[in-house]
This record gives C-alpha cells, sequence and structure tokens, in this order.
C-alpha cells in the first residue's frame, strides 16, 4: 500500500478527495497517490456516489438532489499535483489564478440547486472548472461515450500516438493563413470590382471638379463679397447724387462764390459793415469744398463694378449647385475630389494588389497542401500501428475475433484546420459482420474493453493525467477479468488510475485498495452513511476472498485471494 507522490506523467494526479454532506456520504477525506487505486464495496455501498461527488468537482452537472438528507449544502473538494508544463498551469495563467503550487477544484452544491465554484480558493465559473477537469481527470465507464463518439477527438488521440500533433498545429497555423489570405483577397476583389463600375463616374466627376477646382472656405468669403457689392451699388446711386448737388452744375458753390466777390469789393464803402457776412460766407464755401472732397472720397470707396459682382455670383452658384449634385456641403467639395482622386489611384494600385493577393493565396495553399498531404501519409501509417497496438490487446480480452479499424478518409477537396483527414475507430466484433463505428457496434462490455485496449495502446500519449474505469470488468471473469487488471496495471505505470471495480483479478493489482461500506451514522436523522477507508495486507485479503465467494467466505476463497496477491502476480 502506497500514498505518497510520484512523478508519473508530468507529476501530475489526483492527490486529495474530501466530500462532505453527498447523498449518504457525511464526511470523506481521500488521500490518494500514484499508481492503480481500486474501489471496492458490495453492491449499493456507494461506489457510483464517490464517483458522482468528482464528477461534481470537475465541472459536471450540479443537482439540488446530491445534498445529503437534512443537510443545506454538499461540497467537494479535488486537490491535484500538477506538474509547471501541464496545459491547466497554462489555462489558469490564461484565466487569471495563482498557478504555483497544487491545483484545487471546489464546489459548494445547495440543496435548492444553487451551486458555487472555486478554484485555488477564489470564485470561479462552472466553465473554467470543467475545462480543467478535461485536463487532469478522464472518467470512463460501460456507457461513457466522451472519447468514442466525436471523430475529431479520434483524430487527436491518432495524432498523440504517432507523435504527429506538432505537425498538425503545423497544418493548422497554414490553414488559416491561407484562409486568412483568401478572405483577404475576396474582400480586396469585391472593393476592385466595385470601383470599376463606378470608374466612369470618378473620372467624370473628377475632371468636373479639377475644372471647377473648389478651395475650402471659398464659399463663405464669395457670399460675403456679393452682400458686399449688393450694398455698395444702393449706396453708390445715393452718394453720386448727393455729389452732383454740390459738383455739378446745380452746385451753389459758384453762386455764393461769386456774391463773395462782389461784397469783398465793396466792404471798404462802408468798413465794418460786410466784415462778418463775408466771413461766414467764407466758412461755408470752406465747407461746401470739405463735403465735396468727403464725397468724392466715397465715392471712390463705394465704387461699383456690376462685371465683378455677376462674376462672383456665377462662381458662387456653381459652387453650390456642385454641392446640391454631388450631395456634400461646399466646403466639403475638395475633400471630395480628393478622396476620387485616391479611389482612381487605388483602382489602378487595387489591380496590382489583386494580382499579389491571388500570388499570395496560391502559395499558401500550396504550402497547406503539401503539409496535410506529408500529414496524411504519416498519419496512414500510424492509424495501421494503432490498429496492431490496439488488436495486440484484444485477445486476452476475449475480444480475439473482433478487429479495430482506423477508418481514415482523405478528402483534399474538403480541407480543414485539421488536414484533409477524416478519422474515425471502427469495429468488427466477428468475421463476415459488418464493420461500423465502435458506438454503434459494440455491446456494453465489449465497448468497455475496446477502449481499455486503446488507452493502454495510447499509454501517456492522448490521456488525461488521471483515468478513472467504473466498473469496465462488469459482466466478465476469470481470465478476462485478469487480462483487464494486468492492462489496469501497466496504464497505471504512465498515469494514475483509479478503477471502481466487482473484480477480484483487478483488485489484486492495486497499489492503493479503498473499501467502500455502509455503516451507522449514530443519529436518529441519517441511519446510515458512507465510508471509505483504505486497507491492505489481512483486510485486503479478506475483501478480495469475499469478492471471490460472496456472502460465504471459505478457506478455498482465502487460499484463492493470497495466490492472487502473490508477489510476481503480474
Amino acid at each position: 500500500m502506497h500514498s505518497h507522490r510520484r512523478s508519473i506523467n508530468n507529476g501530475v494526479m489526483l492527490v486529495h478527495l474530501a466530500i462532505r454532506d453527498i447523498v449518504l456520504i457525511d464526511r470523506l477525506d481521500l488521500t490518494l497517490g500514484a499508481g492503480l487505486s481500486v474501489l471496492t464495496g458490495e453492491t449499493g455501498a456507494g461506489k457510483s456516489i464517490l464517483l458522482d461527488a468528482l464528477s461534481l468537482a470537475l465541472g459536471g452537472r450540479g443537482d439540488g438532489g446530491l445534498v445529503r438528507h437534512g443537510a443545506r449544502q454538499g461540497e467537494v473538494t479535488a486537490v491535484f499535483d500538477v506538474g509547471p508544463d501541464h496545459p491547466a498551469r497554462a489555462l489558469l495563467s490564461e484565466n487569471g489564478f495563482d498557478d504555483d503550487g497544487d491545483v484545487i477544484l471546489r464546489r459548494i452544491q445547495s440543496a435548492d440547486g444553487r451551486t458555487r465554484v472555486f478554484i485555488n480558493d477564489r470564485p470561479s465559473s462552472v466553465a473554467l472548472m470543467r475545462d480543467l477537469g478535461g485536463h487532469l481527470v478522464e472518467i470512463h465507464g460501460q456507457h461513457d461515450d466522451r472519447a468514442l463518439v466525436d471523430s475529431h477527438v479520434h483524430r487527436q488521440l491518432l495524432d498523440a500516438f504517432g507523435g504527429l500533433s506538432g505537425e498538425a498545429q503545423e497544418v493548422g497555423a497554414a490553414y488559416r493563413r491561407w484562409r486568412e489570405a483568401e478572405d483577404e483577397l475576396v474582400r480586396h476583389r469585391a472593393r476592385v470590382e466595385a470601383a470599376a463600375r463606378e470608374a466612369d463616374y470618378l473620372r467624370a466627376s473628377v475632371d468636373e471638379l479639377s475644372e471647377l477646382a473648389p478651395i475650402a472656405g471659398e464659399e463663405e468669403e464669395l457670399a460675403e463679397s456679393r452682400q458686399v457689392m449688393m450694398r455698395s451699388e444702393k449706396i453708390a446711386s445715393d452718394v453720386n447724387e448727393a455729389h452732383e448737388e454740390l459738383a455739378g452744375t446745380a452746385s451753389p458753390v459758384p453762386a455764393l462764390a461769386g456774391l463773395l466777390r462782389r461784397l469783398d469789393r465793396k466792404k471798404d464803402t462802408l468798413p465794418g459793415l460786410l466784415d462778418e457776412t463775408i466771413a461766414r460766407l467764407e466758412v461755408a464755401l470752406d465747407a461746401l469744398s470739405d463735403a465735396q472732397m468727403s464725397l468724392e472720397g466715397a465715392l471712390r470707396q463705394v465704387e461699383f463694378d456690376p462685371h465683378a459682382l455677376e462674376r462672383t455670383e456665377e462662381r458662387l452658384f456653381a459652387l453650390r449647385a456642385a454641392g446640391r449634385k454631388f450631395s456634400v456641403p461646399v466646403d466639403s467639395l475638395p475633400e471630395l475630389q480628393a478622396r476620387m482622386i485616391g479611389e482612381l489611384a487605388d483602382l489602378d494600385a487595387g489591380e496590382t494588389r489583386l494580382t499579389q493577393l491571388e500570388s499570395e493565396v496560391a502559395e499558401r495553399r500550396a504550402l497547406f497542401d503539401r503539409l496535410a498531404a506529408a500529414l496524411s501519409e504519416k498519419r496512414k501509417t500510424a492509424a495501421r500501428l494503432l490498429e496492431g497496438a490496439v488488436m495486440a490487446e484484444l485477445p486476452d480480452l476475449k475480444l480475439e475475433r473482433a478487429e479495430f479499424i482506423v477508418e481514415l478518409t482523405s478528402e483534399p477537396s474538403a480541407p480543414s484546420a485539421s488536414g484533409i483527414d477524416t478519422v474515425e475507430f471502427w469495429v468488427r466484433t466477428n468475421p463476415g459482420t459488418r464493420a461500423g463505428p465502435m458506438m454503434k457496434v459494440a455491446s456494453g462490455g465489449e465497448l468497455s474493453r475496446f477502449l481499455l485496449a486503446l488507452k493502454v495502446a495510447l499509454a501517456d500519449r492522448g490521456s488525461a493525467p488521471t483515468l478513472v474505469f467504473d466498473e469496465i470488468d462488469s459482466g466478465v471473469g476469470g481470465a478476462v477479468a485478469d487480462a483487464i487488471g494486468r492492462r489496469l496495471s501497466r496504464l497505471a505505470a504512465r498515469v494514475q488510475v483509479l478503477s471502481v471495480t466487482h473484480a477480484p483479478q483487478v483488485a489484486a493489482r492495486a497499489t492503493t485498495h479503498l473499501l467502500i461500506s455502509k455503516g451507522d451514522a449514530g443519529t436518529e436523522e441519517e441511519r446510515v452513511v458512507t465510508r471509505v477507508v483504505p486497507i491492505a495486507d489481512e483486510h485486503q485479503r479478506e475483501e478480495i476472498a469475499r469478492m471471490l465467494a460472496g456472502e460465504t467466505v471459505t478457506e478455498e476463497a482465502r487460499a484463492a485471494a493470497r495466490r492472487l496477491l502473490r508477489p510476481g502476480a503480474a
């Protein structure tokens, strides 16, 4: 009996499972180690409860019915020793979790159906717990089909077996680069075709706008100049009339000047009599002269050119007509002109870019085709080797007349990120019968044995680091059970294996033997609980003898148990 940690499969394994108030389990703490751990016990003792609890901690579907009667909530905690390079570490880091130390998955299930999830003691989601659980544990039973239905998984398993996972990733990357270039080609071709349809319109529009040569802000300047010129036209007429009155034929200046000269000649006749009048007339003549000069200055300022107004209005109306035609503000016409010129240039450059993209797509497709074809050939070789490895396991599992087939179909015309191959695991259970997908052809017992043969062939490739087998030896005995035990033991040399079993031949090969039993709870409310205890030596021999003999354990059964447990039985 061993419960210490041992480095297997990158040091990853389930080291502790704690269960509180789940169905018939009130309190259970299991410490698990490397190798093969088996769980045995009488029918109804609660082996399925243990697996339901573990499934809950791996992100399985919650159910308030799992909570022990009388408790408000149940709780399951699974602790994993995970190596530094395991994908689970990267998944934790990507989601912002501390990825040092053990990985601790804790699930609290309330009786009302609500559930809470904690990863490394931090609240999390069931989805992340399920992703992590999938990296850490696989649970397989007679009716478990997760690894068998999806042909995508079959392809991954074949690649893992053949050591082709790296090449498969290269094919996936080449596929994505090809598709990205193809998408860009489609988008660019659409742009070029749209531009080509608009080319005549663009050229005519560019010619029209180039001839018009609009300038940003020009509309406002022209509108302001037009208003000034229109006002100037009206004011100039009034100023001309005033100037005509002062400086024209009807001007009072000549008459007043003549009067002033006559009075000036006679001022000496009566000294002092006309001095004031003469002075005032001189002031009046000076004021009229100043007014005349001011009017002449005003005339120069309001000088009106009808041709300038006409030219301004023609330009303004032409710009506004262009704005209406192209459905843009007048100030946006220069920008529109530049954009249209750019689109015409893009059309010319686009044809060149189109040719470049077509060449790039062809090159990337050729690279993908080359890599995918090479991978396909290697997959065919790996398929034959996997068939041989699985077939080698079948005789001891009493499937000597059966045939395991890796159905590999290559379709270069239907490429994907996985290459050009469709992979599906088929079986033929007897000669002369029709081969078909494993899930459809094999019975429950056969299916579990095919699965075990696959797992042994794959070993630690393509598997989670902890494998749980739920009664895969159900319905078989003797030599078949012994063969199953040997294979589980071989698997346990590479990955941690936990097996719920009824077969003494399997239990005898356990590194750790856990006995599940019902016991008295000691309370009126809950009289029965499930207990799990590690057993060894005489207790283990007695349990194996019980498994051999049934209710009444005989000396013959005890002797048979000792033979099963003898050193070197493997």
